[in-house]
């Protein structure tokens, strides 16, 4: 099939490169021409890995190609992709700004009948007004349908080639008929419904998994009142059927681009028909509250906290992206320098992207981890980076000021940390010193 991609941001660069490797003739639009001039080349603006590998292969192939035309791309092409950044605006809601203008460049552009799919998530109702603005401005036949995305960054290219399933919204047999046939070889769960409530299932889904997150977090932090084991208790439920092992990772919360987002934008969306989603607001409160359990560990050790120096391991929201949008690090080192606290802050990838958010001239930015461990009085681990899981324990405690390890992901376990004289804290765990020590360390 012959394929636009409006936009390449994540969404769009992803499925537009993977649907060139399914074998169809795909260009990607975007009206940043220094993009577009990157991406010719070869270079990803994005880090995920494998994409850049399935891109080269299929720009080489001649099956993917990138351009600033939206018009001739529009008019080559059978379906066209709307994947334009839907971001949240102040109030929670999302706003549709870009994907309207989108809508619009295309209508004009339309010279018979095209299928335009929408990618982006989109409140409930939105691909109604797409199709009403199209409507008004352009007499071409065309349908429109909604095919929300469900895949996790870090991973996205093997998530594009395996999905759970594919939602596909429409009212017309003939576009669901086409764009079946564009996904059947992914998969057979194909799940054909109304155009709302496809809008529906991506907020639905990604606020379910947010729910499940803040849950076992709450649980986690009565586990370390009462002497339990999160990650038992966790296990345990994994193991019911009904419930699922996925998302059940106590941790310091949620971040990134999608469940931060969603999650607003679906009480907005409860809001603006007049319901009240107490549940959905509580899930947002406790991720924003979990982050802060980091700080308050690091006080109990150290009530002068002000006067010390603290590694930071893991900028990124979550492991194999340069993503730190909503990224946990963001609020906790701002937080910690807020204080007076001295930082020494290292991620694998995503340094640079995190410079731009947040700088200051109490951070010092590594190259490595074991750089920034040299000299701290404590260590966070925000972010459960495989090279961090296999540090070298006894090398780590030789290289710190003090011994004192604040496992945000909790990454490590007792087994590893016995004999290695460190104070450990963990998320939802019960605490474990190792330390001769127990009192609050002395400025060394």
């Amino acid at each position: 099939m012959r394929i636009a991609v409006i936009g390449t941001g994540y969404v769009g660069l992803v499925s537009g490169v993977c649907f060139s490797d399914l074998g169809n003739q795909v260009v990607c639009v975007d009206k940043d021409e220094r993009k577009v001039a990157m991406l010719r080349a070869g270079e990803v603006p994005i880090y995920e890995p494998g994409l850049k590998e399935v891109l080269v292969k299929n720009a080489e192939a001649g099956r993917l190609s990138f351009t600033t035309d939206l018009t001739e791309a529009v008019q080559q092409s059978e379906i066209i992709i709307l994947a334009v950044g839907t971001p949240s605006l102040p109030s929670g809601e999302a706003d549709l700004r870009y994907i309207e203008q989108a809508a619009r460049d295309v209508a004009l552009s339309i010279n018979e009948y095209k299928i335009i799919m929408t990618k982006s998530t989109v409140p409930v109702g939105t691909n109604h007004k797409i199709k009403q603005l199209v409507s008004d401005l352009s007499m071409k036949p065309f349908d429109v349908v909604s095919v929300p995305e469900f895949l996790r960054e870090g991973s996205a290219v093997k998530d594009t080639f395996n999905p759970d399933r594919i939602v596909i919204g429409t009212d017309d047999a003939t576009a669901a008929t086409k764009i079946i046939e564009l996904h059947q070889q992914l998969t057979d769960n194909i799940i054909v419904t109304d155009v709302r409530s496809a809008e529906m299932i991506k907020y639905a889904s990604n606020a379910f998994l947010a729910t499940k997150i803040s849950f076992i977090n709450e649980i986690a932090n009565i586990c370390e009142k009462v002497g339990a084991d999160v990650t038992k208790v966790a296990e345990g439920m994994g193991f019911d059927k009904r419930i699922g092992s996925s998302f059940l990772k106590a941790g310091i919360g949620y971040g990134g681009s999608c469940f931060p987002k969603d999650t607003q934008a679906l009480i907005q969306i409860a809001g603006n028909v007049d319901y009240d989603f107490k549940l959905l607001k509580s899930v947002v409160d406790v991720n924003r509250d979990q982050r802060y359990s980091v700080i308050h560990k690091l006080e109990a050790i150290y009530p002068d906290l002000a006067t010390r120096k603290v590694a930071v391991w893991g900028l990124a929201f979550k492991p194999n992206t340069d993503d730190i949008r909503d990224a946990p690090a963001i609020e906790i080192i701002q937080e910690l320098v807020a204080r007076g606290v001295k930082i020494n802050a290292y991620d694998p990838i995503a340094t640079d992207n995190f410079r731009k958010v947040v700088e200051h001239e109490n951070i010092t930015w590594c190259e490595g981890a074991m750089e920034a461990a040299a000299g701290a009085d404590a260590l966070c681990l925000l972010t459960e980076w495989p090279e961090f899981e296999k540090t070298d324990l006894s090398a780590l405690r030789a290289t710190m000021n003090n011994a004192v390890l604040i496992d945000g992901r909790n990454v490590f376990s007792e087994e590893e940390l016995r004999d290695k004289s460190f104070i450990y804290r963990s998320i939802g765990r019960p605490n474990m010193n190792t330390h001769n020590d127990l009192s609050p360390l002395p400025i060394t």
